[in-house]
Formats: C-alpha cells, structure tokens, sequence
C-alpha cells in the first residue's frame, strides 16, 4: 500500500458502524507520590494529588474505535449502583450511545482502581462480580443485539472478553450465527472461559498468554513452527478463517487461508502495556470491514499496540499518529 492508500483507508473508517459486545468497566487512576513508608505496615504512603476515571475493557474498546473516526455501539450489563452512574457520566462525556447498555439489580459495575506514584503503579484493586449475566439479563441483551442487526446498519462485530461475565456461550453462538447470515464478520479478544466457543468467527485475537491457558499447551513464542502447527489446529477447530497472535516485543503472528508470516514489533519506549490489545482488536476489527488484506490487518494492529504502550495508563490510539508512522513504516515504494 502507499500514502494515498493509507489516507483512503483511514477515511474510510469515518463511513463504519461497529458492534462491541463486551465486559465493560471502569479505569479509576489515583495519582500521587510517595515520601515515606507507612508506620503500620512495610508499604509506601501515597499522597493522592489527582483522581481520573476512564471507560475501560469494553468501553476502552469502544474509545479506540471512535478515535479511528467509526461510530461504537456497546453492549454490556452494569450495575444500578453508584459506579453504573459514573459509567453512564462518561458515556455521555465521550458521546456514546447508552442503548445496547443494560442495567442490573444483581451485579455491581466493575471498577479497576490503580494507584501511581509518577508513572510506577504501586496498587491495583479490582472490584467486581464475575459470574456470569442471569437469563433475564441474557434474553434483554440479546433482543437489542438481534434488533441492531436486523434494523441497523453494522460492519463488523467485537466480542471484547474479560471473562468478567458478560459473553456466554449461547450468547456467542446466537451473535456470530445471525451475524455470519448477514455477513457481518465477527472479531474475538477473547478470554480463558469461553476461548473455544467462538466457532466460526472471523477473526481471532489471543496473546500468547491466553492461547497457552486456552488450548492447555505451553510453547515458546520464537518457535515459528510449532506456533504455526498450535494456531492451525485452533483455525481448524474453531473453523476461524482468520488468527492474529499477539507476541508482545516479537510482535505479531498472522494465520489466514493457507498464509502465515511474523511481523516484528517496532521498536518503543515502553510505559504501560494496559489496554493494548484493546487497541489491537479496534484497529484489526475496522480493518477487516474494509476488506483489507492479512498483512496490513496485522501490521495496523501491531504498529497501533505498540504506539499505546508508550503511554502512561490505558488511552485510545491517536488516528493522526497512527496514519503518519503506517505511511512512513508500512507504505511500499
């Protein structure tokens, strides 16, 4: 692809609707310093300058893909509690839409809280429910997702998975049947619990950590071979006509029809790994509804993780950066 290529394609994301289904939550940051240790017992004291909350998981998703110019339609259940309000707060300040949201009596909105001293974490509490949505919760979310489908206009689907509770396994098969009908592609970030129930997506996105948890194997990520061989039996098991394998500071591995290749990461200042993969599905989702080929699929998405990694907490790709280092890394004379 060249410049002009790239300009099209980056204006071509303004036109995309996209569905993300997912365990929202959010990312609450207490920035502070430290000047002594705690009298009661062995830990730092920090003294909290500033407070910030941020949508995160899903949600975190959903700023990505509206930072690349597409419109985010979220699905997720939060709670009726006082966190489900901030939640909504933020929705409304990054002007998003509320109604694939869902709101319980029974669950409490997830809330990841990280405490900083400069740019070191020095704590993260997490506070949440991770069993899975009931059947009333199930049934309403799957009414909103079908009528989305069936009146709206969507270009591809996110399944954002944190294992938090959200995505069940008849929710996944009834999504990606009606969805596969349309033919509207569907692509997984997927999580332990239910990493083999996404049978006939279209694009998968696991790191190396969940492949191993998913699949019960151990293998060593410079092992191109049995990397090849591991992906290859998920792609035939799961009938997956797409894998993007995440591989941290060796990049990324792309499986797709009978091709595969390696491509290195580019080299970063790394600060803060939390929400990259985020970044990675958003940008290889919109990529896949613009029917880009393989490899710039998985050279977008790891050139966009790897410029996220260089921020502090978890933030949503910059298009304009992201557009100007693809032209200067990813073009071809």
């Amino acid at each position: 692809m060249g410049e002009a290529d790239f300009d099209k394609l980056f204006q071509g994301f303004d036109n995309l609707n996209v569905m993300v289904i997912g365990d929202v939550m959010i990312d609450s940051y207490m920035w502070g310093h430290v000047d002594r240790i705690s009298p009661e017992a062995p830990v730092p004291i920090v003294a909290i300058d500033k407070k910030e909350n941020r949508l995160g998981g899903a949600g975190n998703v959903a700023l990505n893909v509206q930072a690349l110019g597409a419109n985010p339609i979220i699905y997720a259940v939060i709670g009726k509690d006082n966190y489900g309000k901030i939640f909504q707060d933020l929705l409304n300040k990054q002007r998003l839409s509320n109604k694939g949201i869902i709101y319980s009596d029974s669950r409490a909105t997830t809330v990841k809280t990280r405490i900083l001293s400069g740019s070191n974490q020095i704590l993260r509490v997490d506070e949440e429910i991770i069993t899975p949505i009931n059947n009333k919760e199930e049934t309403s979310l799957l009414k909103c997702i079908n009528e989305e489908i069936e009146n709206g206009k969507i270009d591809v689907i996110i399944f954002e998975d944190y294992d938090k509770g959200l995505i069940t396994k008849s929710l996944i098969e009834e999504v990606i049947q009606i969805a596969n009908k349309k033919g509207i592609p569907t692509t997984v970030d997927p999580k332990k619990k239910n990493f083999l129930a996404y049978q006939g997506a279209s694009l998968f996105k696991p790191n190396l950590r969940e492949i191993q948890e998913g699949m019960k194997v151990s293998i060593a990520p410079d092992k191109t071979d049995e990397l090849d061989e591991l992906v290859s039996k998920l792609k035939a098991d799961l009938n997956i006509k797409m894998v993007l394998l995440t591989l941290s500071e060796l990049g990324v591995f792309i499986s797709h029809g009978n091709g595969k290749e390696i491509i290195p990461a580019h080299i970063r200042d790394i600060a803060d790994v939390s929400g990259a993969g985020d970044t990675v599905i958003s940008v290889a989702a919109l990529c896949l509804a613009m029917e880009m080929e393989p490899k710039i699929i998985a050279g977008l998405s790891n050139l966009a993780g790897g410029i996220v990694c260089e921020k502090v907490g978890v933030v949503p790709i910059a298009k304009n950066q992201l557009l100007n280092e693809a032209k200067a890394l990813l073009t071809k004379g």
